[in-house]
């Protein structure tokens, strides 16, 4: 995830003061826990059939998911291990009758605790069921106003349950995010969505790329031009460092394309010239130590009948079950020519990816769109909106950083069926 109030807040501080910041929180160039975080999906049921969904889910029970005995075991193995965040998804998670028993026994451990849900099973009741559970923070999916959610959705009225739950949340103190997948079909919808967000005092805004997988996979003719998606950033750029320099508490993160790091350093540099000639260096510092792409070491996923992935794209690639090993055995297995190259510095990734100047700052993007794609999760990735020469890559010039073989690793399991889109803190 990347995290774009972080970095403006940063640079408007710098502007105030006259010197770049110290870092004050976790992060790349910090001392990372052992232990990722942790996007859990506890169950595949949900009451609803969404156009991009990451699961081909249905309102039906599930055979073999995981107990609550068992989810207590991987629980107590997770914390042992040093994973700091649990964000507990679905499905519909609150279609899970233990939900709440989960979460209590999460808070007890520790664990920092999310809830991914969408929202149109908040009534009453279970606003204050939810607000009494003590998430740490609670995200609900919105594709766009009115009818344009109600479309994605496929129910009428989708809208109005989810903007009625943000609002019982909101009532009762609950910390919210508003979750936003952006395709051709719902972009214009953005520009609202970001007023809506601060109308109704939601404390941040996720901005997901889509993603190639499940239904997105089905409908990437459907995704973003590129054009719209910088045009996108644009906005979000520009909305988070004016909310940093009035000092408004909104967050404002994107998820699933980690060449939006190198693009807020093009943007700064266009249209806050003064502040990239003076602080642009520190903060593609920062950049650096971010990382990018987290997928197999920052951020993983455990499906609901206990197999481990990558993280959410990655349902189709099963690393373990957790019936078997221990979450943390698996985790720290690189046997798997998967998990190999996620956990390689840098990663052995081959095309325009191989030589591109910031590759130091976004690790090589997204790995399993180039899978999804090509067949080769080392490809370079086709969803990286940045021409050439914005990345220092001449016509001419042969990607050389590394010479990328034929994957051979375990991606045709015995599904092929990936779950919910990765939702983030």
């Amino acid at each position: 995830m990347f995290r774009i109030s972080q970095y403006l807040r940063e640079l408007a501080q710098a502007e105030r003061e006259g010197t770049y910041p110290q870092p004050s929180r976790r992060g790349a160039a910090a001392a990372a826990p052992p232990g990722p975080v942790v996007i859990w999906n506890l169950i595949r049921r949900c009451n609803l059939t969404c156009k991009h969904c990451y699961a081909l889910s249905a309102d039906h029970e599930y055979e073999g998911e995981l107990s609550t005995a068992e989810v207590f075991t991987v629980m107590d193995d997770l914390r042992g291990f040093g994973v700091p965040v649990l964000i507990l998804s679905g499905g519909e998670p609150l279609m899970r009758p233990d939900l709440f028993e989960i979460a209590a026994r999460a808070r007890q451990q520790g664990f920092y605790v999310g809830l991914s849900t969408n929202g149109t099973l908040i009534d009453e009741p279970m606003a204050d069921r939810v607000a009494q559970a003590g998430f740490d923070y609670v995200g609900i999916s919105l594709d766009g106003m009115g009818a344009t959610h109600d479309r994605f959705r496929r129910l009428d009225g989708a809208f109005e349950l989810s903007l009625a739950a943000m609002r019982r949340l909101h009532a009762r103190g609950v910390k919210l995010g508003l979750r936003y997948t952006m395709t051709a079909m719902n972009a214009q919808d953005l520009p609202p969505l970001l007023q809506l967000m601060r109308d109704e005092g939601v404390d941040k805004f996720y901005f997901s790329h889509l993603n190639y997988a499940g239904r997105g996979n089905i409908h990437r003719a459907q995704d973003a031009r590129f054009a719209a998606t910088r045009a996108a950033l644009d906005l979000l750029f520009a909305r988070a460092l004016a909310a940093a320099r009035e000092g408004r508490a909104e967050e404002y993160v994107t998820g699933n394309n980690d060449a939006d790091g190198p693009y807020l350093l093009q943007w700064l540099a266009q249209h806050e010239p003064d502040l990239h000639r003076r602080f642009g260096a520190a903060l593609r510092a920062r950049l650096v130590a971010w990382g990018g792409n987290a997928s197999g070491v920052g951020v993983a996923n455990i499906d609901n009948l206990g197999e481990v992935h990558p993280d959410t794209m990655w349902w189709h690639h099963a690393l373990g079950n957790v019936r078997q090993r221990p979450f943390s055995a698996i985790w720290r297995d690189v046997s798997d020519p998967l998990m190999k190259g996620l956990k390689q510095r840098p990663r052995p990734v081959g095309g325009r990816c191989a030589a591109c100047r910031h590759f130091d700052i976004c690790g090589g993007n997204t790995r399993v769109r180039a899978e999804q794609i090509t067949g080769n999760p080392w490809a370079e990735d086709p969803g990286c909106y940045l021409d050439d020469d914005e990345i220092g890559l001449c016509a001419t010039q042969p990607a050389t950083r590394v010479v990328v073989t034929p994957f051979t690793g375990r991606t045709a399991g015995r599904r092929r069926v990936p779950i919910i889109a990765a939702e983030d803190l």
